[in-house]
């Protein structure tokens, strides 16, 4: 449904409207009276879910609408029955709305089938449009090369009674798929391949998730696309660099069929009560977002799923936005990455440090601290009596006290990471350690002296004491040592799973097959890793996508499927620190 109020900003805004060469395309437009609203739009093929490289384009169009009051549609691609599906066009409202933007009005290219239909009648009157009967593989010889002019097909100076007629029997339903198509008469000898006679229709006998079987034919994206601009009175049409060499095709359509003086070819818009108001569009190309790592393949990412890769759509190693978000990337996070990356021609590979650096900062100043121990070793503090239990006031965030406080239970035994604990120390080593001291995170110093081992000789508890001179209020608390660690009560602690996520791939060019391996070869066998943990209780009762950082190891989101309070479920979003980065020198 149509509404007035202009495209919803971000939820966080940047400090400051971003300079690019689109947004200096807009502002002359403006200021020279081209436009008096700009309007853009975020049109995808509703074939898959939306992945990292469509966060660009969402951001671009909504947030250009927004910083200049204007509004964006969003509007639905689906000229492709059978690839389409109504759960995908779900996800992507879903994606748009989670990233932080609203439509001014939603919209189907299928709202314009009847648009198509005419402005087609249309190009056959004027003569520049004809049936032909070549099939798809002798159009693809009749094309020509880069290097080698096309060829006139036997079929083009077909009268235009005649094709009127094909065209309008094509309708009907009367021929077989891909006996026929509806083809624009330009140029068999243009250098630019896609005006050398493209496709404007073609027979497709397949029913359509929002039009039933009542269109036997379909419209290719080229045609479709520009003419729906047009219909929604588009101002500047954004789109990626890709679709540079279509743009001559693009204006092409636009001339030729010409809307804005064509009312009898829209009035079934009207009809169907909705907003019409025709103009011709720009088309304007942007460089995509291309990150290391990661492929924004549609057809690449449905094979990682279809050939169990991955769990789903949303698992939380694809870089689908839903994958991302079940990760516990957030939105601002994502917005911040696309502010910073900008707005050019030039395509370029951004490593993927950078987002996971834009994540790790919205976190930091969002994400309330709790304690986790991943990997437990338990330590037992034997100067406190047996059945010692103390409740100690934590802050939830060591930054803004506005998070408040929190209760967090200690007792006598306490979990601690096997890793904070070291036999024979490496040079360095600021952890626990036979006879050494560290301090214990909010309680006081602790002192290892004795380790418990099984018959294998595998270290399986520690005994240690506790200052009581250390804690905090006293006098010694002061008392310096070089290391802090975290912990967590063993009375109290909650059992969990964590999944530990990683980058998909382990190269940074995954479909770059020059080391003889194919992209599936590249696929990070230790992108996901489970493990059974020990949680703080104000960590495992918290509502699904409640982000936390655990202290000392990273950021991590309660699953929005699988967690529940009873069974908690935690994915890591990132670590605390590029773990890919390389040692200094290599």
């Amino acid at each position: 449904m149509s509404t007035e109020n202009p495209v919803a900003a971000p939820a966080t805004p940047t400090a400051a409207i971003p300079q690019d060469f689109i947004r200096q395309i807009v502002r002359d437009d403006l200021a020279a009276g081209k436009h008096h609203v700009v309007h853009t739009r975020f049109p995808p093929e509703p074939n898959g879910y939306l992945h990292i490289g469509h966060a660009k384009a969402i951001c671009l169009s909504f947030g250009i609408a927004g910083e200049f009051k204007g509004w964006c549609n969003l509007r639905l691609d689906d000229t492709n029955p059978g690839k389409e599906d109504p759960e995908f066009v779900e996800g992507i409202k879903d994606d748009v709305r989670w990233l932080g933007f609203e439509w001014h009005s939603l919209r189907h290219a299928s709202d314009y089938f009847e648009v198509f239909y005419r402005s087609a009648i249309k190009l056959i009157e004027d003569g520049v449009a004809y049936v032909d009967d070549l099939n798809a593989e002798e159009m693809r010889e009749y094309r020509g090369t880069l290097t080698a002019p096309g060829r006139h097909s036997p079929y083009r100076e077909r009268s235009v009674e005649e094709n009127l007629d094909l065209f309008r029997r094509m309708r009907a339903g009367e021929f077989d798929d891909g006996s026929k198509t509806l083809r624009a008469k330009i140029d068999m000898s243009a250098g630019n391949i896609n005006l050398r006679d493209p496709a404007i229709y073609r027979i497709r006998k397949i029913a359509h998730q929002n039009t039933g079987d009542a269109w036997p034919i379909y419209p290719m994206y080229d045609y479709a696309h520009c003419l729906s601009d047009a219909m929604e009175g588009i101002t500047h049409s954004l789109c990626t660099l890709e679709f540079e060499d279509h743009r001559p095709l693009y204006d092409w359509f636009v001339d030729k069929v010409d809307l804005p003086n064509h009312p009898e070819l829209w009035q079934s818009v009207v009809a169907a009560g909705l907003e019409a108001k025709p103009a011709k569009p720009r088309q304007i190309e942007f460089s995509r977002l291309n990150l290391s790592y990661c492929i924004t393949s549609k057809r690449k990412l449905a094979q990682l799923v279809s050939e169990g890769y991955v769990d789903g759509w949303d698992d939380p190693r694809m870089n689908t936005l839903r994958g991302l978000r079940r990760r516990g990337f957030t939105p601002a996070g994502l917005r911040l990455l696309i502010e910073r990356v900008g707005v050019s021609k030039q395509n370029s590979v951004i490593d993927y440090a950078v987002l996971e650096g834009c994540i790790r900062e919205d976190l930091d100043t969002t994400a309330a601290r709790r304690m986790a121990v991943l990997d437990p070793l338990k330590l037992v503090l034997t100067n406190l009596p047996e059945g010692h239990e103390e409740t100690l006031s934590f802050a939830n965030h060591p930054k803004d006290e506005s998070f408040g406080t929190r209760q967090v239970p200690f007792s006598r035994e306490v979990w601690i990471e096997r890793e904070d604990f070291a036999e024979v120390p490496p040079k360095g080593f600021h952890r626990l350690k036979p006879d050494g001291e560290v301090r214990l995170r909010g309680v006081g110093i602790v002192k290892c002296e004795q380790i418990i081992k099984d018959a294998d000789g595998n270290v399986t508890e520690l005994h240690g004491t506790l200052d009581p001179d250390t804690r905090h209020g006293l006098p010694g608390a002061d008392r310096k040592v070089k290391g802090t660690i975290h912990w967590v009560s063993a009375q109290h602690a909650v059992a969990a799973e964590v999944r530990l996520y990683d980058r998909q791939f382990n190269v940074a060019a995954p479909e770059n097959e020059e080391d003889g391996k194919s992209w599936l070869e590249h696929v990070n066998p230790d992108a996901k890793r489970v493990v059974q943990v020990w949680l703080e209780p104000a960590a495992a009762h918290v509502n699904p996508e409640q982000r936390f950082q655990f202290e000392r190891l990273g950021y991590f989101v309660a699953d929005r499927v699988d967690h529940r309070a009873t069974a908690p479920v935690f994915n890591r979003t990132v670590t605390l620190r590029d773990v890919w980065a390389k040692p200094a020198g290599q």
